[in-house]
């Protein structure tokens, strides 16, 4: 029996070769069915797919050796037999606790023997029985049979409706399946018998065996009516759908086939006019292929995507996609690479040259220039320069691809949040284009250049995906000879590429992209390094860029020095070149304008032309009273002094901390009073004194946030000296953390604060003995003024810090009578 619709194409034949039944039955046929008597033991065939209603008739192809012998034994007899249907259609041979528990009484019309050997066989169902008990199992299952009970139904005006609701939606199913013949709607016409009618539909229609075994089972016959309804609608309602799919279907086609043969006669017009575009397109495509150096697994890939372009219909929107894609992977450079330069004397020239200082990685870019030109294979490093602003470290990576003759370019990461940025989108999106990494590795055209990873630490993320992950491929020697752009779809090789990252600070930087790269730390500028770089590059690249003569301006290292501390406050010298612009614009409107001008500018040139001086020297102020200290800072943009004050007042020992510190800071104050309170007989302080006296600290100035450890010694300093009443050696600074135990442990910056206390016309300066190492780096000449005091423990820095006698008119410390002590004028 057919599952997709009515089985009418199979049974109207039957009714013409066969005059012992009749399927179209009255009700006066219906009610002589019933009254049959029926045995109350039958021989059960089971089935696996199709459920039988009374009075329909349906073919059943036998394949099981138990079935086959009971139709062939039953035919020789009475020919009636019981059907049921399987609970689990998988069962290859169910039992009686397998079959569902309501099923038909069916007469054998014809037995048939197919040409395929199998055994067919004509059946109508008569009743429906209730399964009793089993009797028999071998050979085949017989059981005890109980006669269904249907309940009466009213045959009012809304059951009549809902029939001929029934009988219509059937129609429409007839007209709508091209699989049902016309003659089945007259036949449906013609069935008078309400209860055959529903068992005919529910028999034919296109519905599961649970729910055809669940209309047998009801007693209801409005019930019964109800549902074959709800299954005709769902059926009605697929069936329309399907034929509107269709129907678009068959338009799409037509208007392919439209363009199949406008483009067909497209082609032949371009062959008459002298080739096919899209041919030449095609066999363009192939012979650069034949000159790429790439791997076999790239080479296979190409052709597979080239043969692709070929099936396609160049006017269809892929193509043009696809043509991109080829185009992409030819125009990568794959296995091409620029010949290095290996002559290191002039390779130095170059870096020195161009940039003054940044020795440490000068001699690195060198030290890998050495290896490469012994070892020609060598991997690149994943260098990261880390500094403040305007030391050169972007510019760096220019002068480094000029030293060793290689292609340079560069990536801005600032502000980048999306993963694609870097692996690039999937083909299959809309505008999907590769990564930053490949795009810039075909536009420098060559597979080993130089490329600058600008500001890494200003790498973002969001529900787009986080970049700095996706560099983490990018940036690792033992992965990124293998890099995989989503785009490209083939694995490009990076690892001949000379990465250089740049950063402000490594803090924001993840860790396992830290870890991947080798760090090199680019400390700002001295002001006499800043005056030479103002003398040899600066000046002359703004006189250049402004149209002037060496002879058009002079500026001396002076004067230089003025600009300097006067209106910059920076690590670099960004800010500095913009004032040397500014006062080349000023001779260059004077020359313009044939104004009379001296060439060598003097102090009242540069404050007409840039204005009253901005900034105020780092002075050093006299430590005249008991508790002010020198303290040395680390700020973004160089070094600076800081003061730390303290003062003491009639109270109960309560801690004031005001300056705008952060909580690193405010716990060194902490951690200073707990270890002076400890240690106090040691510096000869009265215990007492710590419960008679509220202890304020501060550090101006109150506006600028202050944060670190690196104040932790200055604090103790100054909290030692507001309590003992001794001064503070003049022109001496320090810096350095502490412990409970009073140890001096290193900081950092240390470059930084050194040249910010030259500055400040210090001349004594108190370090952890750890930071000895960062001295050493820094060159002589800049230091040779500073005397250095190593220290380990604290009370070395009271003894070097503080002078032996007490101030004058020192404040009454002293506690008379258990009375509060009154603080008096100093």
């Amino acid at each position: 029996m057919s599952k997709d619709q009515f089985d009418f194409s199979q049974a109207l034949p039957i009714i013409n070769e066969d005059t012992e039944f009749f399927p179209l039955m009255s009700q006066q046929d219906e009610d002589e069915m019933n009254n049959e008597e029926t045995p109350e033991i039958l021989a059960i065939l089971p089935l696996r797919n199709t459920v039988l209603f009374p009075g329909v008739v349906i073919p059943i192809t036998v394949g099981r050796d138990k079935s086959i012998k009971l139709i062939k034994e039953a035919y020789k007899g009475d020919r009636i037999i019981g059907v049921v249907s399987q609970k689990d259609v998988s069962i290859e041979d169910p039992t009686f606790d397998e079959l569902n528990s309501v099923g038909t009484v069916a007469h054998i019309i014809k037995m048939l023997q197919m040409p395929d050997g199998n055994t067919t066989v004509i059946i109508q169902g008569k009743q429906r029985f209730q399964l009793v008990e089993e009797v028999q199992s071998e050979p085949y299952i017989k059981v005890i049979i109980a006669k269904f009970t249907e309940t009466k139904h009213k045959a009012d005006k809304e059951f009549k409706n809902l029939v001929a609701s029934i009988k219509e939606m059937s129609s429409q199913i007839i007209q709508l399946s091209p699989n049902i013949p016309s003659e089945a709607g007259i036949a449906l016409k013609n069935i008078e018998s309400t209860s055959f009618l529903i068992n005919f539909i529910s028999s034919n229609m296109n519905a599961d065996v649970a729910d055809k075994q669940k209309m047998l089972e009801m007693s209801n016959l409005r019930k019964r009516a109800e549902m074959v309804m709800d299954l005709l609608t769902t059926e009605l309602q697929m069936l329309e759908l399907k034929n509107q799919i269709q129907s678009k279907v068959r338009v799409d086609l037509d208007k392919q086939q439209r363009d199949y043969f406008l483009n067909a006669q497209l082609k032949t017009i371009q062959e008459e006019l002298g080739g096919n575009s899209s041919d030449l397109e095609y066999e363009a495509l192939q012979a650069r292929s034949k000159k790429k150096k790439w791997a076999k697994p790239v080479a296979d890939h190409f052709a597979k995507e080239l043969e692709k372009l070929g099936r396609m219909n160049p006017a269809a929107p892929d193509y043009s996609i696809q043509m991109n894609y080829l185009e992409l992977l030819l125009d990568l450079p794959w296995g091409d690479f620029t010949k290095d330069n290996f002559d290191l004397k002039r390779a130095q020239k170059v870096l020195d040259k161009d940039h003054f200082g940044l020795e440490k990685v000068k001699q690195r870019i060198i030290e890998y220039l050495a290896v490469l030109k012994l070892k020609k294979d060598m991997k690149a490093p994943i260098l990261c320069l880390v500094g403040p602003p305007g030391v050169g470290k972007t510019s760096l990576g220019k002068s480094i691809a000029k030293a060793i003759n290689r292609k340079y370019v560069r990536m801005a990461l600032g502000g980048v949040r999306d993963e694609a940025e870097i692996r690039g989108h999937r083909k299959t999106y809309i505008g999907a284009m590769p990564g930053r990494i490949i795009q810039s590795i075909k536009k420098a055209g060559a597979s080993n250049p130089v490329f600058v990873l600008d500001e890494i630490d200003k790498v973002g993320s969001d529900f787009r995906g986080d970049p700095s992950s996706a560099l983490l491929e990018v940036l690792d020697p033992e992965q990124n000879s293998a890099f995989n752009d989503h785009y490209l779809e083939a694995e490009y090789d990076l690892s001949n590429v000379l990465f250089i990252a740049t950063a402000n600070s490594l803090s924001t930087i993840q860790p396992a992209l830290l870890d991947r790269m080798e760090i090199i730390e680019v400390n700002g500028y001295t002001i006499e390094e800043k005056i030479e770089i103002a003398k040899k590059y600066l000046l002359p690249k703004q006189k250049e860029q402004h149209g002037l003569q060496n002879k058009d301006i002079t500026l001396k290292s002076s004067l230089i020095e003025k600009v300097i501390e006067d209106y910059t406050r920076e690590s670099g010298v960004r800010g500095l070149e913009k004032k040397i612009g500014s006062l080349v614009r000023g001779i260059a409107t004077k020359i313009a304008m044939e104004e009379p001008y001296e060439s060598t500018l003097n102090l009242a040139d540069v404050e007409r032309i840039l204005g009253a001086p901005i900034y105020d020297k780092d002075a050093y102020e006299g430590n005249e009273v008991a508790g002010v200290v020198t303290g040395l800072a680390w700020t973004s943009v160089g070094g600076d002094i800081l003061f730390i004050e303290a003062s003491l007042s009639p109270g109960k020992g309560k801690l004031t901390l005001t300056g705008n510190l952060g909580d690193v800071m405010k716990e060194s104050a902490v951690i200073a009073l707990a270890y002076l309170r400890a240690h106090a007989n040691l510096f000869g302080i009265d215990n007492a004194l710590f419960d008679h006296f509220d202890i304020h600290v501060h550090v101006p100035a109150g506006a600028t946030p202050k944060d670190g450890p690196s104040a932790g010694i200055t604090m103790l300093t100054a909290l030692t000296s507001a309590f003992t009443q001794r001064k503070v050696k003049s022109n001496l600074a320090m810096t350095g953390e502490i412990t409970l135990r009073g140890k001096v442990l290193p900081v950092g910056g240390i470059k930084e604060k050194i040249l910010a206390a030259k500055r400040a016309n210090i001349k004594q300066i108190i370090l952890c003995k750890s930071n000895r190492k960062d001295i050493l780096e820094i060159k002589e000449d800049y230091i040779k003024d500073l005397q250095f005091h190593y220290v380990t423990e604290m009370k070395e820095v009271i003894e070097l810090a503080l002078m032996k006698d007490k101030v004058k008119n020192p404040l009454d410390l002293t506690i008379k009578n258990n009375q509060a002590p009154i603080q008096q004028n100093a």
